[in-house]
């Protein structure tokens, strides 16, 4: 019968378990798992808060600046909000560590029902009875396990906090770097509808010449070739720049498809170049970056925890009372009812616990270490930031330099330039007379090239 009734209780269970009416898992590998029919979708669009556009920013939507686009970033972002959510969960959480140096304070209220049984000549004896107790701890003396604590929790909200001083300037540097991005972009399609223009005349031309008898068919190839590749270039520059207008629209923190612009930046080159060296910029980045700041933070309340560990392993001094009511709901003539309290002061010493202070000591220490390494890392990973963001911009200013001298408002200028430094191909004239030349020496020096000749 036991057998029985275990079968068919196994038999009404399921397994795996339901979830909502269908099967907890699918029935087999290559069986796609079939969910549970949803409720009608509710409407979220109200309960998602729409992006906060500032009223002069909202009227001017279509035509965004530089800095207008910062100040919605650090508005909308939401690296930036997590990051502060961060820095307030660790400033609550510092301020519960400190509060281990006060003592804990806990009120119990309980009710019961006594009765004794009748036994050795005793009668029956029933009792209801209620009453509040109070408990109070406190922990005079420790070796450092609070002070660790405190100190731990410290380090990790100045971690918290520099890292959303990261998180601010990591923001502001990509929404500048999708900013610039969108506007290369704009400019690469510019260049390529007015390249596709141009193979469009090429391609009329060749044809008009092929008509007329002055090319073959295979210029006229040739020039089609040249048009579908301007096509196809200025095709896929569209498709970039709508991803980099999405992408500059994350940045923000608003979704992909907003509507919105971007002004166009003024046609002036900024000033370029760095007055300070490469040795003061990588000093000022060790003393001031908060990325490299957090990790020491890190690393220091990672050493905290060592002295936590170590602590725990040692004896501490605690103080303890308590007080209690006793009152009766039925009160017996015989039976007297009033007040309790205790009174205690201990010293916990730990004598044995599986090994484990000792093995927590060595994780707390490998902990610290292993942070120790992380922040090395990043103040190397700094240093070569700097370095290596240095000579880009070095070179990137050399690029521009010589853009402006390769550009064609630049050409003219350097023709004409070269036009008033170049010297004359002919030799001066000399006392002696043109006729007293010989006709040979003449044809040489008709032939000679001259040195402004640049075909």
């Amino acid at each position: 019968m036991g057998k029985l009734a275990l079968l068919g209780l196994s038999a009404c269970l399921s397994n795996p378990p339901g979830v909502r009416g269908v099967a907890g898992t699918a029935p087999a590998p290559n069986v796609f798992w079939t969910p549970p029919q949803e409720r009608a979708p509710r409407d979220t669009t109200r309960a998602t808060p729409s992006p906060f556009l500032p009223p002069d920013l909202a009227q001017r939507v279509q035509a965004l600046t530089l800095t207008d686009i910062v100040d919605i970033a650090l508005r909308n972002n939401t690296a930036t909000a997590a990051a502060w959510a961060d820095a307030r969960a660790a400033a609550a959480t510092y301020g519960a560590a400190r509060g281990q140096y006060y003592p804990t304070v806990s009120v119990t209220a309980t009710a019961t029902t006594v009765k004794t049984a009748a036994t050795a000549g005793r009668v029956s004896v029933q009792q209801q009875l209620y009453g509040p107790t109070l408990n109070a701890s406190w922990l005079l003396f420790d070796f450092g396990v609070r002070s660790g604590s405190v100190a731990g929790a410290r380090e990790a909200l100045l971690a918290a906090d520099w890292t959303h001083n990261a998180v601010i300037q990591n923001v502001v540097l990509d929404v500048e770097t999708a900013y610039f991005q969108y506007h290369a972009t704009k400019a690469l399609l510019a260049a390529q509808q007015t390249t596709l223009k141009e193979a469009q005349t090429n391609l009329a031309a060749a044809e008009q010449r092929h008509r007329v008898g002055l090319a073959t068919i295979a210029d006229v190839l040739q020039a089609k070739t040249a048009r579908s590749q301007a096509q196809l270039a200025l095709e896929t520059t569209e498709g970039m720049l709508q991803t980099t207008r999405g992408a500059l629209a994350l940045s923000m923190g608003l979704p992909a498809n907003v509507a919105y612009d971007v002004a166009l930046p003024p046609d002036t080159t900024p000033p370029l170049g760095i007055t300070d060296s490469l040795d003061v910029l990588i000093d000022r980045a060790v003393r001031e970056r908060p990325d490299l700041m957090a990790a020491r933070a890190a690393a220091q309340a990672s050493q905290a925890r060592v002295a936590v560990a170590r602590g725990q392993a040692l004896p501490s001094l605690v103080l303890s009372g308590t007080g209690a009511g006793t009152y009766f709901f039925s009160k017996p003539l015989s039976t007297q009812q009033g007040n309790s309290y205790s009174a205690t002061i201990g010293l916990q010493i730990p004598l044995f616990s599986g090994w484990s202070q000792i093995y927590d000591v060595r994780a707390a220490t490998a902990a610290a270490r292993a942070a120790d390494e992380r922040r090395r890392g990043v103040e190397q990973q700094v240093i070569f930031q700097v370095f290596n963001s240095f000579y880009a911009l070095r070179t990137a200013t050399q690029r521009v330099r010589t853009s402006g001298d390769l550009s064609p408002w630049g050409a003219p200028a350097r023709a004409q330039a070269g036009r008033r430094a170049c010297p004359s191909p002919w030799p001066a004239p000399s006392s002696v007379p043109c006729r007293s030349r010989s006709p040979r020496r003449a044809r040489r020096s008709r032939a000679r090239p001259s040195p402004c000749n640049h075909r």
